[in-house]
């Protein structure tokens, strides 16, 4: 794959923040840079990204794919109220073992998720009542 300038900026925004954006997130940054940037064209970039390594992506149960440039081992934690997701800086003594064999497996990632609700949808709740 050849590293395109299109493809660089996406990277470097993607890297950048850490919100952890989906295309579409990813697409309004990098028009700042690159105006006539298509959505299709960041679609098939993030893929390529991750399909080479460069980039991470998060599934999220009822919303669409999230993207993270943060390649380091962390864990991820999602707010049920607003949908924001924020690394989890907590790890666990599963991170510490080697990729090896479990019951005829091999065992190529995991991915534990954790959710409840941000601190600013607590505090929204909070000023309901």
């Amino acid at each position: 794959m050849r590293m395109t300038k299109q493809r660089l900026i996406i990277l470097e925004e993607l890297k950048d923040c850490h919100d952890h954006p989906n295309a579409d997130m990813v697409y309004q940054k990098v028009r700042r840079k690159l105006p006539n940037i298509s959505l299709g064209t960041v679609y098939r970039s993030l893929e390529m990204l991750a399909e080479i390594g460069l980039v991470r992506k998060i599934d999220v149960p009822g919303s669409r794919m999230r993207f993270d440039g943060n390649l380091a081992p962390h864990h991820h934690i999602r707010c049920l109220e607003c949908g924001l997701v924020d690394d989890y800086p907590v790890r666990f003594e599963i991170d510490q073992m080697e990729e090896s064999t479990a019951a005829g497996y091999q065992v190529m990632g995991y991915n534990i998720e954790f959710f409840g609700k941000c601190p600013e949808c607590v505090e929204k709740i909070k000023l309901k009542y």
